[in-house]
């Protein structure tokens, strides 16, 4: 009778290697990485669904500024035409203050500018988009435009609305009004699934087998909490104070 080694035996007969063993270990753990990756999917969208709920009592939360049309537009024949079109070029922004400026620095100095508002203006892929809502008559309204992308570091072709004159900003209170319902046993839900895969580090993990790389957003840039270091931003005088008072403590004993 020939000697086998045990893992020649192993082939031969329907006993698993160890080699194969831990394979089937790490693929049934990656499995299982995935499965939570798909629960965390769907409670994240539980809770994206869930309806708005009126207040009972409105509240305001700074300013918003868009496009309405012009008093002399508004009652002109072709009123309709221009307010259909407004509907699709509109833009908001939303500003704490309302004078709607930023800071910018000029010359050394810090002075605040008026932030810069116009109508969309569409890119050369939405423009040739089936999903483009405007139609022939309206597309006469706009003419193509180059402008130079810096973080591209090329021309793009933007096309342009021919008539902002015909609109004029507005600022307006912007209210609250509805807030999302809140549901605290699908909170719950999300948060002990959270610190599961905090507390045993699990995050790269899954992105890297969801994604194929670890995306180290910084929404999860949470140090794990069995790493954290006791003595993290401490000065050495309120470690000494820290190590005097706990002598003091053992010699009363």
């Amino acid at each position: 009778m020939e000697n086998y080694t045990v893992d020649e035996y192993a082939l031969c007969t329907r006993f698993k290697s160890k080699r194969k063993k831990k394979r089937s270990v790490k693929e049934d753990f990656e499995k299982q990485l995935i499965q939570l990756r798909k629960l965390e999917v769907e409670l994240w969208k539980k809770r994206r669904d869930l309806p708005l709920v009126p207040l009972e009592i409105p509240y305001q939360k700074g300013w918003q500024r868009n496009f309405k049309l012009r008093d002399d537009i508004a009652r002109s024949s072709e009123a309709t035409f221009y307010r259909e079109l407004l509907e699709k070029i509109n833009t908001w922004q939303f500003s704490h203050e309302k004078a709607f400026k930023k800071k910018k620095k000029r010359k050394r100095k810090h002075v605040y500018v008026e932030k810069l508002q116009t109508v969309k203006e569409f890119s050369e892929w939405e423009w040739k988009s089936s999903k483009l809502e405007l139609t022939e008559k309206e597309k006469t309204h706009f003419y193509k435009r180059e402008r130079w992308c810096s973080n591209c570091k090329r021309y793009k072709i933007h096309y342009v609305f021919n008539e902002p004159w015909r609109y004029v900003l507005r600022v307006s209170p912007y209210m609250i009004t509805h807030t999302k319902m809140v549901d605290s046993d699908l909170e719950s839900e999300i948060q002990l699934l959270d610190n599961y895969i905090v507390n045993h580090n699990l995050r790269n993990k899954i992105n890297r087998l969801i994604h194929g790389s670890s995306h180290k957003w910084s929404y999860y840039e949470n140090e794990n909490p069995k790493e954290i270091s006791p003595i993290k931003n401490k000065s050495l005088h309120t470690l000494y104070q820290q190590y005097a008072d706990e002598m003091i403590e053992n010699h009363g004993k």
